[in-house]
């Protein structure tokens, strides 16, 4: 049986006196969703999310994550792959810490590596339409990027679809907004900078009577973490994510 340790990876860690701006860099050219902070004994202090890292603007900003860091989940190198996927899912977050005995941080588990294990290990029940968050937030096309930055602080969601006459053309995240070079300064002087220029294209999609089975194999099949939900006229009803997935998992 798989442990939390076999899907350990290395995830750059910070400290507590670390700039915001390191968090920033380190996050625009990576694969993480989170980082980790230490103490100066490594021993696992909490962990820094990425629209905590889009909350400071400036470039060349002297803040320190300190502020920022947020309490983690975490697992012991011998915890049942399903204990790392409850720590997950009860912390909503997108990884979980493996730390040991003291609490020392020894590495990572990714949801996007842990999901697609999970969803094969056990049977999905329910269809798209009861695992769904209906009446999603939604952005154009055309919007400003300082709206979808104020959005994403705001609520906390990962993405929004992008949707032009109710149908879903596109997917904005906040990594888009991070890896966009002008963005910072679209945000902070308010500029044109529209969403159409860093959207995700093309959007991957589910109907509400689809089983959640169809959905999760799609988010493993393309790589993402998130669906929107159309009707029988291509309109967005809802949409649906890996969390949500992952609560229709059979005990």
């Amino acid at each position: 049986m798989k442990v939390a340790e076999n899907l350990m990876v290395d995830i750059p860690t910070l400290c507590n006196g670390d700039y915001i701006t390191k968090a920033r860099s380190i996050l625009r050219d990576d694969v993480f969703r989170e980082l980790y902070v230490l103490d100066e004994k490594n021993r696992l202090a909490g962990y820094l999310d990425i629209s905590d890292v889009l909350r400071v603007v400036d470039t060349k900003s002297n803040v320190t994550i300190e502020g920022f860091v947020r309490e983690a989940a975490r697992v012991a190198p011998d915890t049942p792959l399903t204990g790392v996927g409850r720590a997950i899912m009860n912390a909503r977050t997108n990884s979980a810490a493996v730390v040991d005995e003291d609490g020392v941080f020894l590495g990572g588990v990714l949801f996007s590596e842990l999901f697609p294990i999970l969803i094969s290990r056990r049977d999905i029940c329910g269809r798209v339409k009861d695992a769904m968050s209906p009446e999603p937030v939604t952005c154009a096309p055309e919007d400003p990027i300082h709206r979808i930055y104020n959005l994403i602080i705001a609520s906390g969601f990962i993405a929004f679809p992008v949707v032009q006459k109710r149908e879903p053309i596109g997917i904005v995240s906040r990594r888009d907004l991070l890896r966009a070079g002008s963005i910072r300064m679209s945000v902070k002087n308010q500029a044109d900078t529209t969403v159409d220029r860093v959207m995700t294209t093309p959007v991957i999609t589910v109907t509400p009577d689809d089983p959640v089975a169809t959905a999760a194999r799609l988010m493993v099949d393309h790589d993402v973490s998130i669906l929107p939900v159309i009707d029988e006229k291509k309109r967005i009803v809802g949409v649906i994510d890996r969390h949500d997935v992952s609560s229709c998992l059979a005990p």
